[in-house]
């Protein structure tokens, strides 16, 4: 028995996890219980030194001086703030009325709201609730399907998980020893592409499932020029001349940079980077051509335009201030997300919603998700200690690398793994608890690990979306009305929603984030573009020219000349004369004697 124990100690102990948070305990103190459990055991027989536990205080005071965590606290209190200042209901009132004379126009809105919070609060429950509460009503009032409604909703708020900045991109970072910068660059394509994949899937079903997602009523249309026409040509309009600096912005940034740094050729500049700066510099434009209009009152941008201008600027400025400065290198992650902190709260006081009662509402959310996290990542530290005393990512190494395939069983094998496991766990979970076993074994099979987590990173969004236990499902569910009401507006009485819809709502958005996995195995540049690789000091030589006319090896020691000829006299290996150290010693003695003195 003792034999079979000290073995096969570390599937055991992966085992005694998986059965100690089966039993219901909190994934911290699982972690933490069983990596003490079993490090008196491996004590025990004999496999640790005792010496191995006086290292967890150590460990435990670098998680605390980890910089990186920081931003989550900071990006978390930036979305908090923001949803609770009324923004998400401005966002979704007026994109609903820019599209919603179109079949779909309000489930594509809720698209676009989310993929907007989801670049400025990074918080999947403050997207979800708060599209759920907002748009699902309207949704309901005018005759959209359940299933599309609700998973519409769930969907969008979980962009959060993958577009930056989100939190388990942070996480992801941290465990896998990557810059977040990196990771958020990596990000941002995919990101924006699964957005593209949701609209086109709520235009597919407008179009071959008409009844499913009608078009808003005339008398929903609020926003009305006084001749009655949507005034949707002025914004067209500014659109148009918006974009067209745009494009000229991106296709002369790198010309620009070089021009700024006095450079003689003109270097590419990064893709994310030039993305960047040229939605700002079209943007600014119209938020400038919108603030003339309104203070001169020369009249010329319709209503519909100026409302979606100051609706969206202020976050799209936000999405600059904190993705732009972490892209363009002038701030990290951490000071993007307290930049990013900072700007929400200015936006909260500008429009007059900043209250003690919801900066201590946010305070305290904030304080209980980084809490959470923390001793999450103390509990991992103790498993992964211990896990690590006995070998165990040998085991995990040997168990994964045997797989048929290559890089390609690897990855199968994983993402399949995820994809099962996010049935029972949350993306912090998977995260302090997988990613450290899996992350070594990618990097050895020549897997960029960049790329490796953002892959991860899409795929675990599907950990918010299983039935029965996704938990942005549970989130809709608790702000979804589940019995019949009278509508305020209309007096119509509607049925509730059922459970079962909305776990069947969700299925085609998970089908369609398992389709964005495999996009990104197929092609890997979708992740990689303009990420730079990192540099294994292992492999860095440093070689001395020989070639040189003076170099001689073995010169003589003390001699100016590096390069002179050795003296005859040298013995190769001879210890060098201590006199000069001894001459040292007499002088600072000297020194400290005068001190005294």
């Amino acid at each position: 028995m003792i034999l079979f124990l000290t073995t096969y100690i570390a599937p055991i102990m992966f085992a005694g996890l998986i059965v100690f948070m089966l039993l219901g305990f909190p994934v911290a103190f699982s972690l933490g219980a069983c990596g003490l459990f079993f490090g008196i055991v491996g004590i025990e027989l004999g496999i640790l030194p005792e010496s191995l536990l006086q290292a967890l205080p150590l460990r435990i005071y670098g998680i605390m001086q980890n910089d990186t965590l920081l931003a989550i606290p900071f990006f978390t209190l930036m979305g908090l703030v923001l949803e609770r200042s009324g923004m998400a209901e401005d966002l979704l009132d007026t994109i609903g009325q820019l599209f919603g004379p179109v079949r779909g126009g309000l489930a594509i809105a809720v698209v676009f709201v989310g993929a907007l919070l989801a670049a400025t609060t990074g918080v999947v429950a403050a997207s979800v609730i708060s599209m759920g509460l907002i748009s699902l009503p309207i949704m309901l009032r005018y005759g959209y399907d359940r299933r599309l409604a609700t998973g519409v909703i769930a969907a969008s708020g979980t962009l959060a998980q993958i577009i930056p900045p989100s939190l388990v991109l942070i996480v992801l970072a941290d465990q896998l020893g990557r810059s977040v910068g990196d990771m958020y660059k990596g990000a941002f394509i995919p990101g924006f592409a699964l957005t593209g994949i949701y609209v086109a899937y709520v235009i597919g079903c407008a179009i071959f499932k008409p009844a499913w997602a009608p078009a808003l009523p005339m008398e929903a249309r609020t926003i009305r020029e006084d001749n009655g026409k949507t005034g949707n040509v002025s914004l067209l309009v500014l659109v148009a001349i918006s974009a067209g600096l745009a494009f000229w912005m991106g296709e002369n940034w790198s010309r620009i940079v070089a021009w700024m740094n006095h450079a003689d050729t003109v270097t590419p500049a990064p893709t994310d980077e030039t993305i960047v700066v040229s939605l700002c510099a079209g943007v600014m434009l119209a938020f400038i051509i919108a603030v003339i209009n309104k203070v001169t009152r020369l009249g010329l941008l319709s209503k519909m335009a100026e409302r979606v201008t100051f609706v969206l600027i202020p976050p799209l400025l936000l999405i600059f201030l904190v993705l732009g400065t972490i892209f363009l290198g002038i701030a990290t992650p951490t000071e993007g997300g307290a930049m990013g902190a900072l700007g929400a709260l200015v936006m909260a006081f500008a429009r007059r919603r900043l209250s003690f009662s919801l900066l201590k509402q946010a305070l305290n959310t904030t304080t209980k998700l980084s809490c959470f996290v923390v001793f999450i990542l103390i509990g991992s530290t103790f498993f992964s200690l211990v896990f690590q005393g006995v070998d165990g990512p040998r085991w995990v190494e040997r168990l994964l690398t045997s797989l048929p395939g290559g890089q390609v069983g690897f990855l199968i094998v994983v993402n399949l793994l995820i994809f099962f496991l996010a049935f029972f766990l949350d993306f912090f979970e998977l995260s302090f608890i997988v990613v450290p076993l899996i992350g070594p074994v990618a990097e050895k099979l020549g897997i960029d690990l960049i790329w490796f987590g953002v892959l991860l990173g899409v795929n675990m969004q599907t950990s918010f979306m299983h039935p029965p236990f996704g938990f942005a499902l549970f989130y809709l569910r608790s702000v979804a009305p589940d019995k019949e009401y009278v509508d305020k507006l209309t007096r119509k009485t509607i049925a509730g929603v059922s459970t079962m819809q909305i776990y069947w709502g969700a299925v085609p958005f998970v089908i369609i984030q398992i389709i964005m996995v495999g996009l990104i195995i197929a092609f890997p540049k979708i992740v990689s573009r303009d990420v730079e690789k990192a540099v294994d000091l292992d492999k860095v030589k440093i070689e001395m020219p020989t070639d040189m006319p003076n170099y001689a090896p073995g010169a003589a020691p003390g001699s100016s000349d590096p390069f002179a000829p050795p003296s005859p006299d040298a013995q190769p290996g001879a210890p060098a004369s201590p006199s000069s150290s001894d001459d040292e010693q007499k002088k600072m003695d000297e020194l400290f004697g005068t001190q005294k003195k």
